[in-house]
């Protein structure tokens, strides 16, 4: 099951869309879908997450927290909707196109990518460009 939660004054997403998507994702990738949960929250939350299970003292727009069984996949997927829409700016692209990117990506860690190394974050890129064309095929 996904659940779809925020903290503070956010805008609620079409859950129900985005919830057929993860489900078509994790299909695609062979696993099987657990409980997932999505937390839209603001720059401040994430960075104090980020601080308290991460020792990073740094903004970030994603933090997935894995607790998958197997091929089960379970977690909590933190993401700072300020962050998003930021970025969006930045590299110049749809605020709906930066957060389902950013979804996708937590996904992609519960399924098991990493992005640390270059051939990690170039696997994991790639990964999430296919996995948006599946989002944007009309279903």
């Amino acid at each position: 099951m996904i659940n779809f939660f925020y903290e503070g004054d956010i805008d609620r997403l079409n859950e129900d869309r985005i919830s057929s998507w993860i489900s078509e994702v994790i299909s695609s990738e062979n696993k099987e879908e657990g409980e997932i949960s999505f937390i839209f929250c603001d720059d401040e939350y994430l960075l104090k997450l980020n601080k308290e299970f991460l020792n990073h003292d740094t903004y970030t727009d994603i933090i997935s927290f894995d607790n998958s069984l197997g091929n089960e996949l379970n977690g909590d997927i933190f993401i700072s909707t300020e962050r998003v829409f930021e970025n969006a700016k930045k590299f110049k692209v749809s605020e709906i196109n930066e957060m389902s990117r950013v979804i996708v990506h937590g996904i992609l860690h519960l399924c098991g990518y990493k992005d640390k190394s270059d051939d990690e974050a170039a696997l994991m890129r790639n990964k999430e460009d296919e996995k948006l064309l599946l989002f944007h095929v009309e279903q």
